[in-house]
C-alpha cells in the first residue's frame, strides 16, 4: 500500500511538473523537446529519425545560447580591424592559394575574388574560426520557445550576468521561435540529405554554419557543390566559395556593379552597415 501510494504521488508530481513546463517527463527526466519532436514529425520529417536525433546525449536545451542571442549587438563588433595589414596580407595569401576556385566562381557568377575573400575573412577568418556552439542545440532551444511554459523556463535559467525583463524576453522569444523552427527544420533536412550528423555541427551563436556562415535555410537554396564530389559541404573551401557567389548573384550582384548597389546586395548577407562597409573597403584594398 505504501509503495502504491508513493508511486501515485510520484506520478502526480511528474504530471504537475510536466504541465508547468509544457514538456513530457520520462524516468524522472524532463524531455524539453517533446513538443518540438512532434511538430517536426507532423511537418514531414521522419518521426523515427527525429527520435534518434534527440535521443543523442549531446542534444540538450541551451539557455546560454539563447542568452547570447538576446544580448548580441552588431554595433559592438569591431569589423574595421580587418582592414589592418595583418588581415589584408592573410586575405591576399588566401586569394593566391584558392585562385582556381575563386576564378571559377567569378566565371560562373560574376562575383569578384576580392569580395568573396573579404566575406570569408570577416565571417570565419578564412576558416580559422568556425564557431563552437552545437547548432542543433541552439536552434532547437530557440524553436521550443514557441511554448509559453518553455519560454518561462528558459528565462528563469538564463545566466546570472544576463538581465532582461520577462516582458521583453517573452516578446522577442515569440518573434524568434518561428524563425528558429524554420532554420532547425532546414538544418535537419540538409543533414539528412547530405549525410551529416546534426548533433556534431558547430557554428555561431545564431546557428550559422561553415566557412561562409550560412543559415541552414540558405544552404538549401544557395549551397553549391564547388568541388564536384556530390556533396554540399560548407566546411569545404570550394563549396563555400561558390555558395557565397551564388548567394550574391541571386541578390543582384553583377560584374562592374557600383558601390551603392553593391552595398544593397551585401546587406542581404549581413544587415549591419559596419559589416557592409568593411567588406567593400577590404575588397578595394585587395585589388591594389
Amino acid at each position: 500500500m505504501k509503495g502504491s501510494f508513493s508511486k501515485i504521488l510520484g506520478t502526480g508530481l511528474a504530471l504537475m511538473v510536466s504541465g508547468w513546463l509544457g514538456v513530457a517527463v520520462f524516468a524522472g527526466q524532463l524531455d524539453f523537446f517533446a513538443g518540438l519532436k512532434k511538430r517536426l514529425a507532423a511537418d514531414g520529417l521522419d518521426a523515427a529519425r527525429i527520435q534518434r536525433v534527440y535521443a543523442d546525449s549531446r542534444v540538450k536545451a541551451d539557455p546560454n545560447a539563447v542568452a547570447r542571442y538576446f544580448v548580441h549587438s552588431e554595433a559592438r563588433l569591431d569589423y574595421r580591424r580587418y582592414l589592418q595589414d595583418y588581415w589584408v596580407k592573410k586575405a591576399r595569401a588566401y586569394m593566391k592559394e584558392k585562385r582556381k576556385p575563386l576564378d571559377k566562381a567569378y566565371r560562373l557568377y560574376g562575383v569578384s575574388p576580392e569580395v568573396i575573400t573579404s566575406i570569408l575573412l570577416i565571417e570565419t577568418h578564412l576558416g580559422g574560426y568556425l564557431g563552437k556552439r552545437p547548432v542543433l542545440n541552439t536552434l532547437s532551444t530557440m524553436a521550443a520557445m514557441a511554448d509559453q511554459e518553455s519560454r518561462r523556463y528558459l528565462w528563469k535559467h538564463l545566466p546570472g550576468n544576463v538581465k532582461i525583463s520577462w516582458t521583453r524576453f517573452r516578446q522577442k522569444a515569440r518573434r524568434k521561435s518561428g524563425w528558429a523552427y524554420a532554420e532547425l527544420r532546414s538544418l535537419l533536412i540538409y543533414c539528412f540529405k547530405q549525410g551529416f550528423d546534426p548533433a556534431a555541427i558547430k557554428g555561431s551563436y545564431a546557428g550559422a554554419i561553415g566557412l561562409a556562415q550560412f543559415m541552414p535555410s540558405n544552404i538549401l537554396v544557395f549551397g553549391r557543390d564547388g568541388n564536384g564530389d556530390g556533396r554540399i559541404d560548407l566546411f569545404n573551401h570550394q563549396d563555400a566559395i561558390e555558395s557565397i557567389a551564388a548567394y550574391l548573384k541571386h541578390h543582384g550582384w553583377k560584374p562592374g556593379i557600383d558601390r551603392r548597389r553593391a552595398s544593397r546586395v551585401i546587406h542581404h548577407y549581413n544587415h549591419s552597415s559596419y559589416y557592409v562597409d568593411t567588406v567593400l573597403d577590404l575588397a578595394d584594398l585587395l585589388k591594389r
